[in-house]
């Protein structure tokens, strides 16, 4: 069986890092990561991930905004986004983008349970 595959898509660097590192050790996925919301969705088609970490505020396409990005193409329409937030709790604003929502993970969130609570919200039993 072949490892997960995430796209993890944040600003910020240290997030990114944290993420990948946490998925890639404790999960034993493969981890790709994307800067900001137009190359997260050229990833997420080039690579067809089995879902996307993605940060909900981020400068020029926010997470929302990427969301619906996916949701607009068939390659990537089924895809499950699980949004990473310092918003707590999350308000419904730019939900309605993200109709494959899987879930919300808080930040901070902790690296050592955050493969666990992926699976959780997708509904994988790794």
């Amino acid at each position: 069986m072949r490892p997960r595959r995430v796209l993890v898509v944040d600003d910020d660097d240290i997030i990114r890092e944290v993420a990948k590192v946490a998925l890639e050790v404790v999960g034993g996925w493969s981890v790709s990561t994307a800067t900001s919301g137009a190359e997260a969705s050229r990833l997420a088609v080039d690579q067809q991930p089995d879902v996307v970490l993605l940060d909900v505020m981020m400068p020029a396409l926010d997470g929302p905004s990427t969301a619906a990005l996916l949701r607009q193409d068939p390659r990537t329409r089924d895809l499950p986004v699980i949004f990473l937030t310092a918003k707590s709790p999350l308000t419904d604003d730019g939900l309605d983008a993200a109709p494959n929502l899987a879930g919300v993970i808080g930040k901070p969130f902790d690296p050592m349970s955050l493969a666990e609570e992926i699976n959780r919200l997708v509904g994988w039993s790794d």
